[in-house]
């Protein structure tokens, strides 16, 4: 029988190094998020961190990544004539939830981030997936704000592509949320567009619209539904055009 010598076989190396502590996964998330160039795959359970004692503020962080990423359009940067503006390629967000997790959610999940979404019976596990080179999973496989494991290993990432195409392949269409009747602000809005105009963050803007940052941003995403855009740079341009402001 031949015997296998230790000293020819290769130390295995991790696939991914661990991130642990809240302030290292909320600058390793946004860091993940802002370098997607063409596409963002996502396993997602929206009320998965229910009861769960994470932060609300944590939760409007991790909508607002990839928010961000699929409604980036410009990126300055500094040529030879000084600052210059430059389009950035359309990034591709694919999010697939279970159905279980959107039972009970107070809105539609269309309205709060950009790109396609399906739901399916169950998911794997939770996951952030960038331009198919690195992925993060949750060390607890349930929560990022637990710890996550940053994966750039080619085959496992290969692996988890394929792990998603094969419930993405299975999983349903959500129903596209209700619009708003052409041409009318709904009365709830108004403050909320007001707010996008005198360019508050959504941190002043909910104090003095005395509600929680979580329910300011899920009005933006539907103001931003009911003036047909996913982009608050072009929101104020539309609510000129339609004759909001």
């Amino acid at each position: 029988m031949d015997v296998v010598r230790e000293d020819v076989v290769d130390t295995p190396h991790p696939p991914g190094r661990p991130i642990r502590g809240v302030r290292q996964v909320t600058a390793t998330l946004t860091a993940l998020v802002r370098s997607a160039r063409h596409e963002l795959l996502i396993f997602d359970d929206p009320a998965g961190c229910a009861n769960q004692c994470v932060p609300e503020q944590f939760l409007d962080f991790a909508g607002a990544c990839v928010r961000a990423a699929g409604e980036r359009a410009w990126e300055e940067g500094r040529g030879s004539g000084g600052r210059r503006r430059r389009r950035l390629p359309a990034v591709s967000v694919r999010r697939i939830v279970p159905r279980h997790g959107l039972a009970g959610l107070p809105y539609p999940l269309p309205r709060q981030l950009p790109g396609r979404a399906r739901q399916t019976d169950s998911i794997p596990f939770k996951m952030i997936l960038v331009d198919r080179s690195v992925a993060a999973v949750p060390l607890d496989l349930q929560l990022h704000y637990h710890g996550l494991l940053l994966i750039r290993d080619p085959v496992v990432v290969q692996a988890l592509v394929r792990t998603h195409e094969m419930w993405w392949e299975t999983g349903e269409d959500l129903p596209t949320a209700a619009l708003p009747a052409p041409g009318v602000l709904p009365s709830q809005l108004r403050p909320v567009l007001e707010a996008l105009l005198a360019g508050l963050t959504d941190e002043t803007a909910a104090t003095r619209l005395g509600m929680s940052t979580r329910t300011y941003s899920r009005r933006v995403g539907d103001l931003l539904t009911a003036l047909g855009t996913t982009s608050r740079f072009r929101a104020g341009a539309e609510a000129a055009r339609r004759g909001w402001i």
